[in-house]
């Protein structure tokens, strides 16, 4: 999706908190051309870094971009974005991690992974299918992850509850709608995830 500035009433800082703190890598993964880079840029405290690349005709064949919402996509990222956030209170700073969405990019997804406490699904709901494929590696690995339902104008505006049945997400699972390029809103969605994978890991929250 277009990005747009992100409009948060206060600075926020680019420093961590001095007091003690928690220190989380949080992936935010789904399919290609979600909204995980604008996710980041949107949330990240820092400056990010993105490894995003133009797509040239070697992609012909790999990446289907007749589905809705890639018809216009130019780039892809090819390794990983990142950023960084310190969640209201001062206790818990996130490192995000974008991860690509395509199966190809396996060996580097699995190594960013690593460590992770949990996982932020970017959906579509033009194209719910494409997700299965990141819930299953996410899945696999036994990472707790929340599903944010990125709104996009053309998006059929299904109820959460349909969502929920067509990505036949566990009853825990938290699902919740966001704009990845507003800030309130893709935070709302991450406080959301970091809540659910604190509790299902049993992870406290102490120095760093």
């Amino acid at each position: 999706m277009d990005s747009k500035p992100s409009v948060s009433p206060d600075p926020r800082p680019a420093y961590l908190p001095e007091r003690e703190h928690q220190r989380v890598k949080i992936l935010v993964a789904g399919p290609m051309g979600v909204g995980k880079t604008t996710a980041i840029k949107t949330l990240s405290q820092i400056p990010t870094l993105h490894t995003e690349e133009v797509m040239t005709d070697a992609a012909v064949g790999t990446d289907d971009l007749s589905l809705a919402g890639l018809r216009d996509k130019k780039t892809t990222t090819v390794g990983i974005d990142f950023g960084r956030l310190t969640l209201p209170g001062d206790r818990i700073v996130l490192y995000l991690h974008g991860t690509p969405g395509q199966r190809r990019f396996l060996p580097l997804w699995e190594g960013i992974a690593y460590g992770a406490l949990g996982a932020l699904v970017l959906a579509d709901t033009r194209r719910l299918d494409e997700s299965f494929e990141v819930m299953d590696l996410i899945e696999e690995r036994g990472l707790p992850y929340a599903v944010a339902v990125n709104i996009f104008p053309d998006s059929p505006d299904y109820d959460l509850e349909i969502v929920r049945s067509k990505l036949d997400l566990h009853p825990d699972t938290p699902l919740v709608t966001c704009d990845a390029r507003e800030m309130n809103s893709s935070l709302n969605a991450l406080i959301e995830l970091t809540a659910h994978s604190i509790s299902s890991v049993g992870v406290g929250v102490g120095a760093s």
